[in-house]
């Protein structure tokens, strides 16, 4: 030992503290549409490759596009819109309805939307539910090929964004749609990711 002593590291919460990017007393439940985009964990390329501006997928990008469209086959008063799924991440729009319950649920339990998901009580048609069943479902799908259960598939959150009008709604679509066409110029793209 020198004689000298270390100086305490001090804990700074700002570095660790993970911020929301949610809008402040926003209700993610109420009709609108949303876009989300999810990343693999790790930016990790697992769903496919880009060809000539196509998404290629794997068979762990197939359990994800099965999913996806199946998101909206057990959620009441969900829509789909553009989906594109990346080497990496994946885009879509959810168009919350605010339809009742279709006729073939009839005879389940139904209670009143919760207005705000709080943490631990989720709402079940929120866009933090939803895509977290999804994250769940795939995850489950995408292990039982690689026979490694409880391996996470995902990075813990997400990026949402609220479309406010038509043309921000075009806009998005837009770039769902060419995003295969820029991914070598995408910010997820293994080449572009920065390490520290």
């Amino acid at each position: 030992m020198n004689g000298k002593m270390k100086k305490p590291i001090r804990f700074d919460p700002s570095q660790y503290h993970r911020r929301s990017i949610r809008l402040r007393n926003f209700d993610y439940g109420q009709p609108s549409a949303y876009f989300v985009t999810i990343c693999a964990r790790d930016r990790e390329c697992l769903f496919g490759q880009i060809e000539d501006g196509k998404i290629l997928l794997n068979r762990f990008g197939l359990v994800l596009e099965e999913e996806w469209h199946r998101t909206a086959q057990i959620r009441p008063g969900l829509k789909l819109d553009a989906f594109c799924i990346m080497p990496n991440h994946i885009h879509g729009i959810i168009i919350l309805t605010g339809s009742p319950l279709s006729a073939d649920r009839r005879g389940t339990m139904h209670r009143a939307p919760t207005i705000f998901e709080q943490f631990g009580k989720p709402t079940s048609n929120s866009i933090p539910s939803i895509v977290r069943g999804f994250k769940s479902a795939s995850t489950v799908g995408i292990n039982e090929i690689r026979s490694t259960p409880g391996t996470p598939v995902w990075q813990r959150s997400y990026y949402e964004h609220v479309i406010r009008n038509e043309i921000d709604l075009e806009d998005v679509r837009q770039y769902i749609e060419s995003n295969p066409f820029k991914w070598l110029e995408d910010k997820e793209h293994p080449a572009n990711l920065q390490t520290s």
